[in-house]
C-alpha cells in the first residue's frame, strides 16, 4: 500500500477512535458510573474491543495468540514486552480476568480517556516518589489479586523500538515476592504494525505469546526478573527475527 493510503486510513482511524473515546467516557460518566465493578469493566471495556476491531478492518492490523492455556485460573501478575498503545488496549479484551495496570497518575487527567481508567480501579502512582510509590503498588497490589482482578506491569517502563531492549526494572518482581504471586511474561511485537510515536498504522499480523507461570518462590527479586527477561527477549527473537538481525547487524 502506498504512503498515502496508510495516511489516509490512519487518519480515519484516528477520527474513529477521538469520536468513540468521547461517546463512551460520556457513557461512562452518565451510565456506567453506577453500575457494580464487574459490569462498569465489561461495559467501559467494549471500548477496547471496537478498538481492535476497527483497527483491523481499517488499519488491517490483525493478531494471533499464541500460549492462551498458560494462563491460569489463579491470581498472576503479567509482565509484557511493551512496543506501543496497542497491547494497553488489547489485552483488556483478551485477559478472562478484569486487569489492573500500575500507570502513573497524570493519565488519570486525560479527557474523556483518563475519565474510564479512573472507573477501573487502576493503580495509579506518583513516580516521584520512589520507594513510596512501590510500597503503595504492592498494597493495592495485593487487595486486587485478592478481589480476583488481575495486575499487569511493563518491566521496561516505557515503550520500545522494534528489534530493540530496554531496562527490565524490578518493580513487577518486588510486587510478586510481597504478594507470592506468580508471573507469567508476555512477547508481542505490536510495534510492526503500530510503531511508537508514529500517526501511520501499518496492516500486518502481531503475535501475542504467553509463558508459562514463573513461581517466585525461594526467588529474589532480581533473579525472578531476569528470568522474565530472558524469557520474554529470547521469545521476542522468535516472533520478530527479522527486527533483531537488522539491530545485530546494525552494531
Amino acid at each position: 500500500m502506498s504512503r498515502a493510503g496508510l495516511f489516509l486510513r490512519s487518519l480515519l482511524f484516528a477520527a474513529v477512535l477521538m469520536v468513540t473515546t468521547v461517546v463512551w467516557a460520556s457513557l461512562c460518566c452518565l451510565v456506567f458510573i453506577a453500575l457494580p465493578y464487574r459490569q462498569r469493566y465489561w461495559a467501559i471495556s467494549r471500548w477496547n474491543v471496537f478498538v481492535i476491531f476497527a483497527a483491523r478492518h481499517i488499519c488491517g492490523i490483525r493478531y494471533q495468540v499464541k500460549g492462551f492455556e498458560n494462563l491460569p485460573d489463579a491470581p498472576v501478575i503479567l509482565l509484557s514486552k511493551h512496543q506501543s498503545a496497542w497491547e494497553t488496549i488489547f489485552y483488556i479484551c483478551l485477559m478472562p480476568r478484569p486487569l489492573i495496570f500500575v500507570l502513573k497518575k497524570e493519565l488519570l487527567m486525560v479527557p474523556f480517556f483518563g475519565w474510564g481508567l479512573a472507573m477501573l480501579r487502576m493503580i495509579a502512582i506518583d513516580r516521584s516518589k520512589g520507594r513510596d510509590a512501590m510500597a503503595q503498588v504492592t498494597a493495592s497490589g495485593k487487595q486486587r489479586l485478592a478481589d480476583g482482578q488481575w495486575v499487569i506491569m511493563f518491566p521496561e517502563g516505557t515503550r520500545t523500538k522494534v528489534g530493540q531492549q530496554g531496562n527490565y526494572k524490578g518493580g513487577g518482581a518486588h510486587l510478586a515476592i510481597g504478594t507470592n504471586t506468580p508471573v507469567v511474561p508476555i512477547a508481542m511485537n505490536s510495534g510492526d504494525c503500530w510503531p511508537r510515536n508514529s500517526f501511520i498504522k501499518k496492516p500486518g499480523l502481531i503475535t501475542v505469546s504467553i509463558g508459562k507461570p514463573i513461581s517466585p518462590e525461594g526467588l529474589s527479586p532480581s533473579e525472578l526478573m531476569q528470568q522474565v527477561e530472558n524469557w520474554i527477549e529470547s521469545e521476542m527473537r522468535v516472533i520478530s527475527p527479522d527486527a533483531y538481525a537488522k539491530t545485530l547487524a546494525a552494531k
